[in-house]
């Protein structure tokens, strides 16, 4: 993976977050390792992020800032509708916004 300088990584505020790239491992903001989907269909931290990783708030505030921290979100709109803890303008609400955000994104990559 390629090395992220401290412009590169962001927190939520827009303020750069202070890490050496020398300190960050190759699996620094890859969705799929540090938030796989789990056994029981739910995406969990792996125990290695959660308590061994000193870089783990930085790292998944990464991995969910592209396209599929995204997708991630919808799915959690998805479940929470399924399960009746939002209902139909609600989640339209938080749709619209989502579709934003990730037309958003991919403008900022061209």
């Amino acid at each position: 993976m390629a090395d992220h300088t401290q412009s590169d990584i962001r927190s939520d505020s827009n303020q750069s977050v202070e890490i050496s790239s020398k300190s960050i491992p190759d699996c620094f903001g890859n969705l799929e390792i540090v938030f796989p989907m789990g056994s029981r269909g739910l995406r969990e931290t792996p125990d290695n992020c959660m308590y061994l990783c000193a870089h783990k708030t930085p790292c998944l505030r990464q991995a969910m800032s592209g396209l599929k921290g995204i997708e991630v979100k919808e799915e959690m709109v998805e479940r929470r509708e399924k399960a009746g803890v939002i209902g139909f303008f609600e989640r339209w609400s938080k749709k619209k916004a989502l579709y934003r955000e990730k037309e958003q994104v991919s403008s900022f990559k061209k």
